[in-house]
């Protein structure tokens, strides 16, 4: 009746969880790696056609993939190149907010690793391509692709120019559609589950 008092039940050990907001720190840092990589790599190799090739000119790698050295003021299909300069300032503005949203993103959400990744690259990209504007004004693009195949929707079968920063971008794209695509399958799955 009156044991209680006198046994002592041993306590389960604690099991420490981790710290949330060491975690969040290490997850940021991966993040930060990442875009950090994609910004190094894309100016580096701008830096590398600048050094190899004159503004304007051409080198064929092979029957469908040129190097050249052009330079768009303007967003993705050179979208905004003729607007008479102001739009450097707007695309810096832009670029700046869209990094600060990604930012956000990422920290909010920490368990969907395939959502952070393509807000790294677009991220990654983003920066990449506002440094061109902050230091030059327009971004190098280096990288053309060509070929009859492309001349039902490119004029004279060439795909717009573009650079490391941009493929980031694309990429980056694709990966958050693919993500936000498992993650409504998740979502639709557990509605049902509780249905």
């Amino acid at each position: 009746m009156g044991l209680e008092k006198f046994v002592t039940m041993p306590e389960s050990p604690r099991v420490e969880s981790p710290q949330p907001e060491r975690m969040r720190t290490s997850q940021w840092a991966r993040w930060a790696i990442a875009i950090g990589l994609i910004v190094v790599v894309d100016q580096a190799s701008k830096a590398w056609i600048s050094s190899l090739l004159e503004f304007g000119q051409t080198l064929p790698l092979n029957a469908w993939l040129n190097l050249v050295r052009v330079h768009n003021p303007g967003a993705a299909f050179s979208f905004l190149a003729d607007a008479g300069g102001w739009q450097k300032w707007f695309f810096i503005v832009l670029g700046l907010v869209a990094m600060m949203w990604m930012a956000w993103m990422i920290h909010t959400n920490p368990k969907r690793p395939w959502f952070c990744a393509a807000m790294s690259l677009l991220m990654g990209g983003a920066a990449g391509n506002v440094w061109d504007r902050v230091q030059l004004g327009e971004v190098v693009d280096f990288i053309q692709v060509h070929g009859n195949w492309l001349s039902l929707v490119f004029a004279g079968g060439f795909f717009p120019s573009f650079n490391v920063a941009d493929s980031a971008i694309s990429v980056g794209v694709v990966l958050m559609l693919v993500d936000e695509w498992r993650h409504a399958r998740q979502f639709q799955g557990a509605e049902k589950d509780s249905a």
